[in-house]
């Protein structure tokens, strides 16, 4: 039974973050406890407060509330944690990522002010500061192995490392005393690229938005004026739209558009560019008489549609259904909760069934603010319509003295600054830039080193530019490549793959090594001839006769083409004719600069596009040149 009522806890949207702020407090006493709680909390708010005074929140704002002993647990699938006293509060912040961010801003100014506090915070993604260093993270961490273990503490991060790999649980009084008594920070280049995320706070709140002038009915102009973060539920709103919203748009009770002033309304850059590209195209009858198309008249009309049918979306939407069955929050809830196995395969309808749906009922009415993101705005906008005082002259004489709205350009963004931005953000720190004056013979060391660097089974790992060179990859002779074989046994295919083999085939390919050495197969190792174990004893003595055999046919062949037009095709090494003196005027191809050639030739037939090309140098650190 405690793991389904943890189940019912730990289901909530994927878009939230939650965030634990742990004051020092050695008082077994409850009432005690309360009393630092409201202290810090006093202190908390009051730094949120500063902070946040231009800040427009997407969804959810920052908010605090306190935890003492007989509250404060963390829940988990599997179980739950007590927990000291602390501070809690968790925010959906739906597409816009900043929220998130400000909220690590924010938890770094309170620990700053207050002495002693620890904040931790996650998301749905689990330690997202971990993620956002991963480029920098240790040996040793991991999803499984981080857990409880990164917190911030007087402005700094901290990355408990564990000591047994082994067994690398902790339990968070645990890391808790443990900053308390000898605190450890994490690596610097972690600490400078979490930091380098929130630097730009609170100054970047005034590049986050956008004012835009819209043409709205006066009452959404009035509650606008008193209450200008409204526009973030009421964008929402209208994006979020369904056919029972669209009655109401249809009917616009509470907003007519008959009456209507322009208006200058904050936005987020995030809210203004998905409202501006939400397609929608208003009803004449209705009363929605729009201009020329195109103008900027047009635009203005066409975003107050928009932001007045949020509004009348909200306001129809403050009356609650009188079944929560007809709750949508608890369609999403009910959803989740049936992902997560809460039913257990019960058949529906069933005794049990309905004893867990009703106790799943029951928990969503008490806890649906708490779980997912219900604006409960629609009776605020409903009172606000009945006590807000809407004086159309005064607002049409405030709409002729409006400031202009702010450039939009950053909508438009090429592909250039998309490549730039896309590299400044996730792309290696160090490029080789590759164009025709870049040596061939260092193009060629890049590839190379990339082919031979060894990653683990988690995935491909990319060597740095800054690297020592690994030797020439030389393995030893395997006596099987990729073969497949019966298991008489399991009777099932089974595909046996030596990867030894696989990359030394590759590897002599890709530089186009002329069979000499051990490290090519001259015969295909595939074990699908049932008369090769009667061959392995004559081929094995034949083995050097065959490279021999084999390379005098090579040097016959690079005769024979050197005065074709095939072979003036390719470039050719300059004073470099060792082993060919006999033939006159022999220049051996420059095997680096063709690849060269080859690969510029290529990108530029890509003409801008994805291609063989930029996908495979690009995660090598080699960037092409597009003016080439």
């Amino acid at each position: 039974m405690d793991k389904l009522n943890n189940i019912l806890q730990t289901i909530r949207e994927d878009d939230f973050v939650e965030y634990y702020l742990f004051p020092r407090i050695s008082a077994p006493d409850e009432s005690r406890q309360q009393e630092v709680l409201d202290s810090a909390l006093a202190v908390a708010n009051q730094v949120v407060k500063q902070q946040c005074q231009d800040y427009l929140w997407h969804k959810d704002p920052f908010k605090l509330t306190t935890r003492t002993h007989l509250s404060n647990f963390l829940t988990h699938i599997d179980g739950k944690e007590e927990l000291p006293p602390h501070l809690y509060g968790v925010s959906h912040y739906g597409d816009n990522i900043e929220d998130e961010w400000f909220i690590v801003f924010l938890l770094r100014e309170i620990t700053k002010q207050i002495p002693g506090l620890i904040a931790r915070v996650y998301d749905s993604d689990g330690e997202f500061l971990l993620i956002e260093a991963a480029d920098y993270l240790p040996q040793w961490a991991s999803p499984d192995t981080c857990e409880n273990r990164v917190y911030i503490y007087e402005g700094n991060i901290h990355l408990l490392p564990p000591k047994d790999l082994e067994n690398p649980i902790v339990s968070v009084e645990e890391a808790l005393q443990q900053i308390w008594s000898s605190p450890v920070t994490a690596p610097i280049d972690i600490q400078n690229c979490i930091l380098n995320r929130i630097s730009n706070f609170p100054h970047k709140i005034k590049d986050t938005q956008h004012f835009a002038t819209v043409y709205v009915p006066t009452a959404v102009a009035a509650i606008l004026q008193s209450q200008p973060s409204f526009i973030s539920a009421a964008v929402q709103a209208f994006i979020n739209r369904d056919t029972v919203d669209m009655k109401a748009c249809r009917a616009m009770k509470y907003f007519p558009p008959e009456q209507r002033v322009k208006t200058r309304v904050k936005f987020t850059k995030c809210l203004y560019a998905m409202l501006l590209h939400s397609k929608y195209v208003p009803e004449k009858k209705i009363g929605w008489n729009l201009p020329a198309v195109g103008t900027d008249e047009y635009r203005q009309h066409l975003l107050g549609v928009k932001v007045a049918c949020g509004f009348e979306i909200l306001a129809a939407q403050a009356k609650p259904p009188q079944d929560i069955e007809g709750d949508r929050g608890w369609m999403q809830y009910l959803t989740s909760l049936k992902d997560k196995g809460y039913f257990s395969g019960l058949l529906e309808g069933s005794q049990k069934y309905n004893s867990r749906f009703n106790k799943a009922k029951e928990y969503y009415t008490e806890h649906k603010d708490t779980m997912h993101y219900s604006p409960a705005l629609g009776r605020d906008i409903l009172h606000l319509l009945r006590t807000c005082e809407i004086n159309f002259e005064k607002l049409q004489l405030e709409s002729e003295n409006l400031a202009p709205d702010d450039d939009d350009s950053w909508l438009d963004m090429s592909p250039e600054e998309l490549d730039n931005m896309l590299q400044e953000r996730y792309g290696q720190k160090k490029v080789i830039k590759l164009n025709q004056s870049t040596g061939a013979s260092n193009f060629a060391e890049k590839v190379n080193k990339f082919l031979t660097h060894v990653s683990d089974i988690e995935g491909a790992e990319f060597p740095c530019h800054n690297d020592i060179a690994t030797p020439p990859y030389k393995p030893p002779r395997p006596k099987k490549g990729v073969s497949f074989a019966q298991d008489a046994n399991k009777n099932e295919s089974k595909v046996k793959f030596d990867p030894d083999s696989f990359a030394s085939a590759i590897h002599n390919m890709l530089n186009f090594v002329i069979p000499e050495d051990d490290s090519w197969d001259l015969e295909s190792d595939s074990d699908m001839s049932e008369y090769e174990d009667d061959n392995v004893a004559e081929d094995n003595l034949n083995d050097t006769g065959k490279t021999g055999k084999m390379q005098r046919y090579m040097e016959e062949m690079d005769a024979e083409l050197s005065s074709t037009t095939m072979g003036q095709s390719f470039e050719k090494k300059k004073d470099d004719a060792r082993g060919f003196e006999d033939i006159e005027s022999f220049q051996p191809v420059d095997i680096d600069m063709n690849a060269l050639k080859n690969i510029l030739e290529s990108y530029k037939a890509q003409m801008g596009d994805a291609g063989p090309s930029s996908n495979m140098l690009g995660p090598m650190g080699v960037h092409l040149d597009p003016k080439q």
